[in-house]
């Protein structure tokens, strides 16, 4: 056969091939042979690069490289729902809709814990991919759609078709991507949502199609084109579009029969092979919902019910330190295994003493933890009613435990400190800070390889880095070092010289300097030498820099052992200067923002390291000197206070949406 013919052949055979595998589960060929047709269909197009096309199956997998993401204009608005979190919500919900729609029905489906996303086709033709944005304007993304297999690239219809869903990354795509992340020492991703919205947003789309995501799709834009009159017809139409529709949802007639269902969901929901976090009840009747119409913000015809934070109860086996770069003292829960929102989960923070006396926990207890997609869970109190009188109150060490030395808890502070700098415990993990992505961005120099050249004496101190280019044929001595590994261990050192003087600041781990407060004073002196020199006096003129934190520069530099530290960088070469301003323009820039609430999407040290990276100053108090604050559930009375005072509000949602337009 003509290879220019095969090719097409090929193309419509894989396309068929993966319908029958992603849309209607019914695999038609083994994977083998899958496989064996697209590296044929790959070799082809190699040999006739005139016959690419977009939406070949091997753009699944081969991707491409852009500048950027193009901004697009949604046909109508993408709107967020409402929220609700019981069942006098839901009734209230059917009795407004049920003021205006005479024998309501309704339509219960799962809320997936994704990233919204607008498909368009033309003639049958995958078009355009576009993110939901704020709202109003999305980015076009197509380059990365393209990679998810379940996602099809031609649909039987010659019709104008746009249809909405929701692309997720599944509990197995999640796993194996957090195991890759920590195995080269990258953070974690907190839950599968950040995960899929990061992987959508990245440039090369071969990074995404590694990351194996999903999606299944939930609205038909143009129903009404097609003469579909109701919420289940428009699902099943998109399914025999080869749309990838949840068979998970049913029909209800009042509030009671959607309460069940969720009831029913809810039970189920650990062993799906994807994240939920709620269900959406939607109007049946496509002609009411249009009637219906919406608020500026949400539609009237649908709303989202949220589970509540899942809780367990597991026992408190002990409590652990581990000593910080800065010498933090930080104390850790020791938890019978249990599984809690889809993991297993043995350990949770414990913050610090205070915590521990408030809760009043002891070892032994009986304790309620919780989980909303955070990587490490909360221990939110003890059951004293399960107390059997072998419990045994925690008293807080006054020496660290791992040199010895006294612990101080300085004024205005809740943690304790290990104030010797020469303790091993600092030492390690100040070396690991140093080399981490957010500092150094030395990514072969991860934490189990510093901890092993700790042992072995090579690495002692921040500047010992700098000196294991000496080491070379010792480290070829040891095992698993070969020749290549080590080279590109020392090539990555020596590239890390070139960071400029705010990454330098925050790698050497001064206390009370974030990366944000590191980058302002990078900015604002522009050299090390100049910092060094400056006074308290000097330090607090300048915007966001405040008292203890002026304190703690100056205490930094006056340090034989730092002086002697920043000497030895400079003669090893690092860069102290700063030629560039690095904090990125945003709404939030130089504003002061507060959260409140829990937040669903992340966890409040990411959602506030995340303001600081766009220009915010972070507070823990509402003023009349406050910008914005940002709330999630079960907001308090810093919100209340914010609304009395007239500051500016923000959703989760709306956090979310102002994130992606700024990091556009």
């Amino acid at each position: 056969m003509d290879e220019k013919k095969r090719i097409l052949e090929l193309r419509k055979i894989l396309e068929e091939y993966s319908i029958a595998y992603y849309v209607y589960d019914d695999p038609i060929v083994p994977d083998q042979e899958y496989d064996r047709l697209l590296d044929e269909l790959i070799h082809l197009e190699q040999k006739h690069p005139e016959m690419y096309d977009a939406n070949s199956p091997s753009q699944r997998i081969i991707g491409s490289v852009l500048d950027g993401f193009e901004k697009v204009t949604h046909t109508s608005l993408m709107l967020s729902l409402s929220d609700i979190f019981n069942l006098d919500e839901i009734r209230a919900f059917c009795s407004r809709i049920e003021e205006s729609v005479a024998d309501a029905e309704y339509v219960v489906e799962c809320k997936y814990d994704g990233l919204a996303m607008s498909l368009t086709y033309e003639n049958g033709e995958f078009i355009r991919a576009v993110t939901r944005g704020d709202g109003t304007v999305g980015e076009d993304v197509s380059n990365n759609i393209r990679t998810i297999p379940s996602i099809p690239m031609h649909i039987p219809t010659s019709q104008h078709v746009e249809v909405r869903g929701e692309v997720y990354m599944p509990k197995k795509s999640f796993e194996a991507l957090n195991e890759k992340q920590k195995a080269e020492n990258k953070k974690p991703f907190a839950n599968p949502r950040n995960a899929a919205a990061g992987s959508i947003r990245q440039l090369d789309s071969r990074i995404c199609a590694s990351r194996k995501l999903d999606a299944y799709w939930y609205y038909f834009q143009n129903a009404q084109d097609f003469g579909i009159l109701t919420q289940e017809e428009a699902l099943e139409k998109m399914h025999d579009l080869h749309f990838r529709v949840n068979p998970i949802r049913k029909v209800c007639k009042n509030a009671d029969e959607i309460w069940a269902f969720i009831q029913e969901i809810s039970q189920k929901r650990e062993n799906l092979p994807y994240e939920i976090d709620g269900m959406v009840i939607k109007l049946n009747s496509l002609p009411d919902s249009r009637r219906l119409g919406t608020t500026v913000k949400v539609p009237r015809y649908a709303i989202a019910y949220k589970f509540p934070a899942e809780e367990v109860q597991t026992r408190l086996l002990d409590i652990q330190l581990t000593v910080g770069r800065t010498g933090k003292i930080t104390p850790n829960a020791v938890l019978e295994p249990v599984r809690v929102a889809g993991t297993t989960v043995q350990a949770a923070t414990l913050h610090n003493e205070d915590m521990i006396l408030h809760k009043d926990l002891r070892i032994g207890d009986i304790v309620v933890i919780h989980k909303a997609g955070e990587i490490i869970p909360e221990v939110v109190r003890a059951i004293p009613e399960r107390r059997d009188g072998t419990q045994k109150p925690y008293v807080f060490p006054s020496t660290c435990p791992v040199c010895g030395s006294k612990l101080v808890r300085f004024e205005d502070e809740a943690a304790h400190y290990c104030v010797n700098q020469d303790c091993p415990a600092r030492v390690v993990e100040s070396m690991i800070h140093f080399a981490s992505r957010d500092a150094m961005d030395i990514e072969t120099l991860g934490d189990k390889k510093i901890e092993q050249l700790h042992t072995w004496g090579l690495l002692n101190s921040i500047e010992d880095i700098y000196f294991l280019k000496d080491h070379r044929e010792e480290l070829l001595n040891k095992p698993h070092y070969q020749a290549k590994s080590v080279d590109k261990l020392l090539e990555q050192i020596e590239a890390s010289k070139k960071q400029e003087l705010g990454v330098l600041l925050f790698g050497l781990g001064i206390r009370q300097v974030g990366k944000k407060a590191a980058m302002i004073l990078a900015n604002a002196f522009g050299s090390m030498d100049a910092l060094m020199q400056a006074s308290i006096d000097d330090l607090v003129q300048i915007k966001d820099i405040g008292q203890i934190t002026a304190e703690s520069v100056v205490a930094f530099f006056q340090e034989e052992k730092n002086l002697h530290l920043i000497q030895v960088l400079k003669e090893q070469g690092l860069c102290m200067t700063q030629t560039k301003q690095s904090i990125q323009q945003s709404r939030f820039t130089n504003k002061t923002c507060v959260l409140t609430g829990t937040l669903e999407h992340y966890t409040r040290n990411e959602a506030k390291a995340i303001l600081i990276s766009l220009g915010a100053n972070v507070s823990g108090s509402v003023s009349k000197k406050t910008d914005y604050v940002i709330y999630g559930t079960a907001a308090g009375s810093k919100l209340a206070k914010a609304q009395s005072l007239g500051v500016a509000t923000m959703s989760e949602d709306e956090f979310l949406q102002e994130v992606e337009n700024a990091q556009a």
